[in-house]
Parts: C-alpha cells; structure tokens; sequence
C-alpha cells in the first residue's frame, strides 16, 4: 500500500443484516430497464457480500441488449431523466431511451484517493466480475471510467494464474484515454485477493494484493461512482455452463484521502 495514503474516510465489512441503503443501489443501470428486472441476486453472511447469478435469473434489458446479459450488481450513484429521453447513464448503444426515470441517488462518489476491494469470485469461462468507477453523467462528457479490476473467466488458468484487467476507458469522454491492459499474474481468484488503485492528480495506480502493477495518466478529474458485478453471458461459445453459479464474494471495500503533496 502507497505511503501517500492518508485518513480512511469509508469502510463498509458489509456486516450488517441489510445493505447499506444509503451507499449503495442494488440494481443495475435501472433506468434502461427496471428496479424490478435489473435487481441483483445477493446475500450477506459472515461479514461479506455475495453476488450470484442462479440458473433462472433473467436476461438484463432483455430482447434489446446484445450479446445476452445476466448481471447483478450494486452502484454507489444512480441518476437518469424522464421516461423517454435519453439522458442515463452508461447507455449501451446510441438513441437508448429511459424506460424507468431514476431520481438521483449519491453514495459514496469519491474525487480521487485509494480505494481498495478485498474479495475473491468463482466464475465459468462464461462469466466475468468487475469493480468499475465512473463519471456520474450529470454533465454527460463526465463518463470516464477507472476499471480498479476485471476478470473473464476464460483468462483463468485453475491454479495457475489469472489475467487481471486495469486502466481507463474513454468510454464518451475524449479527456480520458483509453488505456486499459489485462495483467497475467500468478493468483487463483477463488481465493481472497486485495485489488486497488490510488488515484489522485490525474494518475491512477493499479495494486495487487499491495503490489503496484501499472500505471496510466489522464484519469478522470470529478467524482465517480462505484459499480461492482458480476457478469453471465449465455451466448458465449465457450461451453454448456448453463447449470453454473458464478459468485463474487466481497470481503470489504475500503477508501482513503491522498495527500497530493506527498505523491508530487
């Protein structure tokens, strides 16, 4: 961990006997669909969260979204306009329109720092988790991404290694540049792993397990929110993985203040 680190300013051990409401949504991307059908499957037990996917979830956004989709996941900012317009966040394809109007909904979006997940997943090749952040889109160029960790399940060699994804994504915004890489690192992700980044004055810095591993320049530069997942694609060709669940199971998701100064 980062020397620069400095006061920790949120810690959820996801301990308690409901999700924390006032930090965190549990659906996923709603305003494209519904609360209902965008709700992720999850339990909490023994101080962690569990996010599933079980053989009958249903598709997100099915019938429009392609490749098919099945996710649950918990965002920390949730935000869109009116039924019918297009103003959303991370719309999936151009001319997509509100089909659930989202009043705004802030946790906790930070403005740089180090923000660190500890947690472990067991998914099929077809499968993937995530912990993103990014812009809240209340000024719709303010969608940059800091991808702290992604895994596909065909990029795991069991027991050997798993490829790691980290970096920025442009996503809309032209500010922010699109450098985003795939690490190969010796770590089984069915086992309890720390993956974090230290953000601050325009650089993100990607740790593993307390070890850095690459750096990128032109980070976003306002607040961004947390969304972390996981992911099914059933039209994968990789294999029947049909009566699989895959798990993300997170141990605590924690953050800091960095001193500028000292990073400088």
């Amino acid at each position: 961990m980062p020397e620069t680190r400095g006061d920790l300013v949120f810690e959820d051990h996801f301990d308690g006997s409901a999700l924390d409401s006032s930090v965190w949504s549990p659906y996923y991307l709603p305003q494209w669909s519904s609360r209902t059908a965008s709700a992720a499957t999850y339990e909490l037990g023994g101080s962690c969260l569990t996010l599933s996917i079980p053989p009958d979830q249903g598709l997100w956004c099915d019938g429009d979204h392609k490749p098919d989709l099945r996710v649950s996941g918990i965002q920390s900012g949730s935000y869109s306009g009116p039924v019918g317009s297009t103003v959303g966040q991370q719309p999936y394809r151009e001319g997509l329109v509100v089909s659930e109007e989202q009043e705004p909904f802030w946790g906790w979006t930070p403005n740089g720092g180090y923000v660190e997940l500890h947690a472990r997943a067991e998914i099929s090749p077809r499968s993937m988790v995530s912990l993103w952040m990014v812009g809240l889109e209340e000024q719709p160029e303010q969608c940059g991404e800091i991808c702290v960790m992604e895994v596909f399940g065909d990029a795991i060699v069991p027991g050997e290694s798993t490829a790691v994804g980290m970096g920025l994504k442009t996503i809309r915004d032209p500010a922010v540049p699109q450098d985003f890489e795939a690490i190969r690192l010796p770590i089984d992700l069915a086992d309890f792993h720390t993956y974090a980044v230290q953000w601050v004055s325009g650089e993100a810095t990607f740790f593993v397990d307390g070890t850095p591993i690459r750096s990128c320049s032109g980070a976003p530069s306002y607040p961004l929110q947390l969304m972390l997942a996981v992911f099914d694609f059933p039209d994968s060709s990789v294999g029947d993985d049909a009566h699989l669940v895959p798990t993300f199971t997170v141990d605590h998701i924690r953050g800091w203040n960095v001193a500028e100064e000292l990073v400088a």
